[in-house]
This record gives C-alpha cells, sequence and structure tokens, in this order.
C-alpha cells in the first residue's frame, strides 16, 4: 500500500530562511506569500537617468553648463552690458585685466577679463552674448525638432505624402543652406527674431527626412500591420507605436542640434551676416576681435572658450544622454 505524503505548511521563519539560502521555494496555497510579486516595478525614464548619472563625468559638465545657464541668466539681469559705455573715453580701450582693475580702482568682476576695442567690459559682454546664443539655439532647436518630428514620422507613414514632400526636400536640399539664410536676413532685416525665421524657415527639413527614413525601417513592422488592420487612426499609431520607440534617436539629433545653432550663429556673425548691431553675441564679439587677437588675446579667446565650453558641453551630455536611453542599454 502506498503511503501517502502529507505536505505540511511551511511557517514562517522557514520560509525566510529558504528564501534568503535559494531563490526557489515552497510556499502555502493559502498563505500571502503566494500572492507577492518579486520582480521590481520597471520606470523606463528613471532607468535612463539611472544610467546616466551613473557616469561621474555627466555631473561634472552638468553642474559646469548649470553655472553657465544660470550666470548668463542672473548676471546680466543686474549687471546690465553696455558696449559702448566707454567709447569716449580711449583710456578704456583695449586693457589687459590687471590694467583695467587697476584703472577701475581695485579688484571687479566687471573688469575681470579686460576691455575691448570699444573700452566694453569683455566679462559682461560674455555673459549678455551667451544668453542670447543660448536663446537663439533652445528656440530654433524646439521648433525645427517639433516640425521636423511631427512631419518625419507623418512623412514615412503616409505613402501620398511621401511622394510629394520627397520632391519639395529634392528642390530645397538643392539650396545652399548658408546662402539661403544669407538672402533672408538681408531681404527681412537683421535682429533676433528674424534670425530666429532664416534658422527655422527650412531648418526643420533635414530633421524631416532623417526621421521619414527611421519611420520607413518600422512602418512595417508586425504590430503596426495590426494596428493598420484593426482600423487604428494614423496619427495614434505614429504617437503611439512610432515615436516611442524612436526616443533614443530624438534624444541623438537634439544633442546635435542644440550647439549647431551656437556654431552657426558665430559662423554667420564672423561673415558679416546675423543679429543686429544691438544684440550682445559670442559670434560679434568674436568678429568684433578677430583683428586684434595677437595684440589683445582676452578680447578674442574669452569668447571663443566660453562658446566652446558651451557647445561641447552641450554635445556630450546629449550624447550621454542618448545612449542612457537606448533600451539596449537597460538590459
Amino acid at each position: 500500500m502506498a503511503q501517502e505524503i502529507v505536505k505540511k505548511p511551511l511557517d514562517l521563519e522557514t520560509v525566510k530562511t529558504q528564501e534568503e539560502d535559494s531563490l526557489f521555494y515552497f510556499v502555502d496555497s493559502n498563505s500571502i506569500n503566494s500572492e507577492k510579486i518579486t520582480a521590481p516595478r520597471y520606470s523606463y525614464w528613471r532607468s535612463v537617468f539611472r544610467i546616466f548619472f551613473k557616469k561621474k563625468i555627466n555631473w561634472l559638465i552638468l553642474a559646469l553648463l548649470l553655472f553657465i545657464i544660470l550666470m548668463t541668466i542672473l548676471y546680466p539681469a543686474f549687471n546690465p552690458y553696455d558696449e559702448y559705455e566707454n567709447v569716449i573715453d580711449a583710456t578704456w580701450k583695449n586693457l589687459s585685466p590687471a590694467e583695467a582693475m587697476a584703472k577701475s580702482g581695485g579688484f571687479s568682476l566687471k573688469y575681470l577679463l579686460g576691455t575691448g576695442q570699444f573700452g566694453n567690459s569683455i566679462f559682461n559682454g560674455i555673459w549678455a552674448g551667451s544668453r542670447t546664443s543660448l536663446s537663439l539655439a533652445t528656440i530654433c532647436a524646439a521648433i525645427n525638432m517639433l516640425i521636423g518630428i511631427l512631419i518625419g514620422a507623418v512623412w514615412g507613414y503616409n505613402k501620398t505624402l511621401d511622394a510629394v514632400l520627397n520632391i519639395f526636400y529634392n528642390i530645397i536640399a538643392n539650396v545652399p543652406y548658408i546662402l539661403l539664410i544669407t538672402v533672408l536676413v538681408y531681404v527681412i532685416g537683421s535682429g533676433f527674431w528674424p534670425f530666429v525665421f532664416a534658422l527655422t524657415i527650412t531648418g526643420w527639413l533635414g530633421i524631416a527626412y532623417f526621421f521619414r527614413t527611421q519611420v520607413l525601417i518600422i512602418r512595417d513592422r508586425e504590430y503596426n500591420l495590426a494596428s493598420r488592420c484593426l482600423g487604428t487612426p494614423m496619427f495614434r499609431v505614429v504617437g503611439h507605436n512610432i515615436l516611442p520607440f524612436l526616443i533614443s534617436v530624438i534624444v541623438t539629433i537634439l544633442a546635435t542640434e542644440l550647439p549647431s545653432y551656437i556654431s552657426m550663429e558665430v559662423f554667420l556673425a564672423y561673415i558679416g551676416v546675423g543679429l543686429s548691431a544691438s544684440e550682445a553675441s559670442l559670434g560679434r564679439m568674436i568678429t568684433e576681435a578677430q583683428t586684434a587677437f595677437t595684440s589683445f588675446p582676452w578680447s578674442f579667446w574669452s569668447p571663443v572658450a566660453i562658446a566652446s565650453i558651451i557647445t561641447i558641453s552641450l554635445y556630450i551630455l546629449g550624447q550621454n544622454l542618448a545612449d542612457a536611453s537606448d533600451p539596449r542599454t537597460h538590459m
């Protein structure tokens, strides 16, 4: 006669001991432990920031960039920049930091980096110019990214729209971008918002074409075909199935767009196109000091250094955030 095996319910102490010793243990069907879920709750963005902040270099660069942003916001508010405040007094022109501080009567942040060719404070000018350049880059990147992503996603998904926009892209893409910006600035005039318009009127087109290519890769995957068969509207498929899959790509493009507009402003100011003379910018400061960068290096290399720090910091942070937002790094 077969001996009947009777399983005794395990007490709590036994369960805890077995849980510590092994990943697998017996629980009573009537016990609350049978309903316990041991898998941790997953959050995509929490995982992204955990991977991003794991690199110590990101902390350092982020602190540096936050310091620069705070200085561009706060310092000009309390110390307004006037490029021509000492233009009448020739003794203030092109002074080294030591000479400017001695003339002002002692240590002063205003003359920490000396003066320029108009007797202007280089230190005050850097933060006023950085505010203009950062504002320009942020606004242009936001407009071009928003329009480019939305149009690019629909462009790649809708085959009828794809044929029309391809013709439009082939026409506009053959016009040199710098030439188009230069003509627009001369036609509509110089200034902050006309310059933003010139940079964004066709700046979104390259982003849209890039995302069109990315959407074509994943458009006909099984889950998208299933959504189309179920009658899901196009914009819902794009918004729920396609764009979330491209988050890391979006962050990667943003990492290159932000610093590129600062570099573009500096370059266009160098060739004499861009913001008006009343707008302080890093590009104008570099352009005005280029002829004297060997004689008075502080007036040239100071804005070059701050422009380089901003662009490199934005690029490194963007690339590291793009790597952290890639789902393959979360495994």
